[in-house]
């Protein structure tokens, strides 16, 4: 045969001939390689002849012949492996880096989805007709043969795709600490669900941006099917929230990656002048205000105690800024009954290295507001805020309901010290709320603890327009690190938390150093910022 009409030839088959390699072929490398080999061999092999009456049939025999050739010299039968299980296949692999492919190939089925990946599995595997699969799972011929078709070029096009594993991949985030606001259910908080670093760092990876199960997938470096069942069930808990297009997105609060000291330190300074003026206008009013509280019993009879504990109070609760926000979205409700705002701080980096605070600050950490309140005892109530001025231990998670139950308990005579409550009396010793010698350490306010709050004065709204503008501007300049979806609690929590425990913790320095309240005693620390309510008082 002349050159020009092997050359119309090739030209004309080149198309079915890459075809054939493809079909045989793992990866679109072997394909190119497999079909060069072919055409080689085919185009030489016209040139060598003179007439040739089968032509199809002429080419696909030499296809077939180099394709047998090409197996023999370049691949091997191995196992692979879906889901950890090993499986025989029968489709020859690369001999020259068979680990490579087999690596691939391992990798992307694994980001196939679960019905897809369970179809080819069955189909290709356990050779199962498309009428056995339908009747396991349920699901149409068509649609079966539609999953094989597309796990096939899903498959193909994950071998030549470079899957990049993210940030979260190679350093993955650790929490300093976990938080919350609001019921935190059975379990308990966030730690309960996102103690460890995949399900941590999965919520994490959606944060900023809403992704899909398999682009979770890749920012993490795994593969979807270890994830799976994982992302239900933080879904399902309300950890995740999924979006439209199958991305998830999540309403827990993570602290920006960096920080400025400087708009810290500005913020301080502010918060500092609004508590130097609650000292003077704000806290004799509120002194005021539980002066005619008379059925109320104190560890050793220093009053002081609950007027530092009723200013904690009402500086923290009654002195914000009231923003009209709904916050119902970022509410987290389990499945275990938890009902709760969560908040995660991770490490942070300073963004201006080089500013100089104008001044030290003592730490103005604190737990927050905590309310327990009583099924079995209708008038038991405590609430309590945890800060360096207390000395109990455990925050939240060690404040149970019961040790108010216990020593309510104790205080209406229903227990005595005997070996049959030993426990309940180990319990309030070891928190301090019972002295050795059987002595209630804590206040206890005979009445209803609502009116008691409602008692308190809220802060003049004059005095509210001083810092109210700087609040709410401050509050937004913060909010523009923090991702879209998040700006509404980050606003509502820093402006209408501007006058907080922080500032609460200032006006309690302020008044503990200028003589106005006399040093806490190391037994009074118990008590400090803890009240208990209930219809009687200790004996």
């Amino acid at each position: 045969m002349n050159k020009q009409k092997a050359d119309e030839l090739i030209v004309q088959y080149l198309p079915k001939i890459y075809g054939f390699a493809m079909k045989k072929a793992f990866s679109y490398e072997e394909a190119e390689e497999l079909s060069s080999d072919i055409v080689t061999q085919v185009y030489l092999s016209l040139l060598s002849e003179k007439e040739i009456l089968n032509l199809d049939g002429y080419i696909w025999r030499i296809s077939e012949h180099v394709y047998a050739k090409f197996v023999s010299s370049k691949k091997r039968r191995e196992g692979i492996s879906i889901d950890g299980m090993e499986i025989p296949d029968n489709t020859p692999i690369w001999e020259e880096d068979p680990e490579e492919e087999l690596a691939l190939l391992r990798r992307e089925i694994a980001f196939l989805t679960q019905t897809r990946r369970q179809i080819v599995y069955s189909f290709y595997y356990q050779n199962k007709p498309i009428s056995a699969i339908t009747k396991e799972t349920g699901i149409p011929e068509g649609t079966v043969k539609w999953h094989l078709n597309k796990a096939r070029n899903d498959l193909k096009e994950g071998f030549i795709m470079e899957r990049k594993i993210g940030k979260l991949g190679i350093k993955p985030i650790e929490a300093n600490s976990f938080g919350h606001s609001g019921d935190p259910g059975k379990n308990g908080g966030p730690e309960y669900y996102l103690g460890n670093k995949l399900n941590l760092n999965i919520v994490y990876s959606v944060y900023h941006e809403p992704k899909t199960m398999v682009e979770i997938a890749e920012e993490l470096g795994v593969t979807p099917v270890y994830i799976e069942d994982t992302l239900k069930e933080l879904e399902a808990n309300g950890f995740l929230v999924k979006q439209a297009g199958n991305r998830y997105t999540t309403y827990v609060k993570f602290n920006s990656e960096t920080y400025s000291l400087e708009l810290q330190d500005k913020r301080l300074q502010k918060q500092m002048e609004i508590a130097e003026i609650l000292v003077r206008e704000y806290v004799p009013q509120v002194r005021a205000a539980i002066a005619d509280v008379k059925e109320v019993y104190i560890p050793g009879g220093n009053r002081e105690l609950l007027e530092a504990a009723a200013i904690f109070y009402a500086v923290t609760n009654k002195c914000g800024i009231e923003l009209k926000t709904d916050l119902s979205k970022y509410s987290i409700k389990t499945l275990a009954g938890g009902d709760f705002i969560a908040f995660i701080d991770i490490p942070a980096t300073q963004s201006d290295p080089d500013y100089v605070p104008s001044r030290s600050y003592p730490p103005y950490w604190a737990c927050g507001n905590m309310t327990r309140w009583s099924e079995k005892y209708p008038s038991v109530y405590s609430w309590s805020i945890d800060t360096r001025y207390s000395s109990r231990e455990g925050y939240w998670a060690n404040n149970l309901t019961s040790d108010y139950e216990y020593l309510y308990e104790f205080m209406t005579g229903a227990i005595e010290d005997t070996p049959a409550n030993k426990d309940k009396f180990y319990r309030l010793r070891k928190r301090g709320y019972l002295t050795g010698d059987n002595k209630v350490n804590i206040m206890v306010v005979r009445g209803d603890q609502n009116a008691f709050f409602a008692n308190l004065p809220v802060l003049d709204e004059e005095i509210k327009r001083t810092f109210a503008d700087y609040a709410l501007e401050q509050a937004m300049l913060i909010a523009k690190d923090y991702p879209p979806q998040m700006r509404e609690l980050i606003v509502n929590w820093n402006a209408g938390g501007f006058v907080g425990a922080t500032v609460a913790l200032m006006v309690m320095d302020i008044l503990y150093e200028n003589g106005t309240l006399r040093p806490l005693e190391e037994n009074e620390r118990i008590t400090a910022n803890l009240l208990m309510f209930c219809d009687r008082l200790p004996k």
